[in-house]
């Protein structure tokens, strides 16, 4: 039994326009390690921000278990799992309340959401179905950036987008926070979503020994990676790449 979950830097996810703003917070103030400063916000954006965070890994979860049951496993779907309703995929702790008080410090913390169970042995083709179930997560944030930036062209063609509008402002932020949470849901480490690639994609033998090395250490490794201010080296390339392929 595997459990999938989509993780996010919430201190990223804080900052608002220009577009660019949340990649440049995720560089922790270009590497420098703590302090981190205060994030300039107010109630209505940070409550803007985290709605895009709740409806992006709302429909992350959403598309793991839809896949695991397309490709067989009913686990997820047994469990309400397949679900526009952010309640069934909130975790209390980590899509609450460390977003919010990442939010509110600027401090980077890595926030969740509640894991998707996966049954491997129930699906048709085992270790190979559960390698595109792990990448059904980060495939539907892509999906929904290219949305956002759909949107963002349509709202700039007709002239909308240059008051910076709310709605302007959320589709443009949606771009982003589903980017970032693409890109750094791909890292290979687990428990993230391209640890769990990765591992299915090794012959039997390296994943096992892939995942008992890593597994355990997954979040401290994700921390050292943020505090030493490498992280925006593995992720900045790809999402600045992405930015420009699919931005509007």
């Amino acid at each position: 039994m595997g459990r999938l979950e989509g993780a996010h830097l919430s201190s990223a996810l804080g900052a608002e326009a220009p577009r660019h703003r949340a990649a440049l917070a995720l560089a922790l103030s270009g590497g420098k390690p703590y302090p981190w400063p205060l994030l300039d916000f107010n109630v209505v954006d940070l409550l803007t921000v985290f709605l895009v965070l709740l409806l992006s890994l709302t429909v992350h979860e959403s598309a793991h278990a839809w896949t695991a049951d397309r490709l067989g496993d009913p686990t997820a779907r047994a469990l309400g799992r397949i679900s526009m309703n952010p309640l069934v995929h909130v975790d209390p702790v980590g899509t609450v309340v460390l977003p919010l008080v990442a939010f509110a410090s600027g401090i980077p913390v890595i926030g969740w959401a509640k894991p998707v169970p996966v049954n491997t042995a129930r699906l048709g083709r085992g270790r190979r179905d559960f390698v595109l179930v792990a990448a059904a997560g980060p495939a539907s944030n892509i999906a929904l950036a290219i949305l956002a930036s759909t949107a963002m062209g349509a709202l700039q063609t007709s002239n909308v987008g240059g008051a910076e509008p709310v709605l302007y402002r959320f589709v443009s932020l949606a771009f982003t926070v589903n980017l970032l949470l693409a890109v750094f849901n791909m890292i290979p480490v687990p428990p993230l979503d391209g640890g769990n690639v990765i591992g299915g994609l090794l012959p039997l033998r390296l994943a096992t020994l892939f995942d008992r090395l890593l597994r355990p250490y997954g979040f401290l490794i994700l921390y050292a990676l943020i505090l030493t201010g490498a992280l925006w080296t593995i992720i900045g390339p790809p999402y600045l790449f992405l930015t420009r392929l699919l931005g509007p």
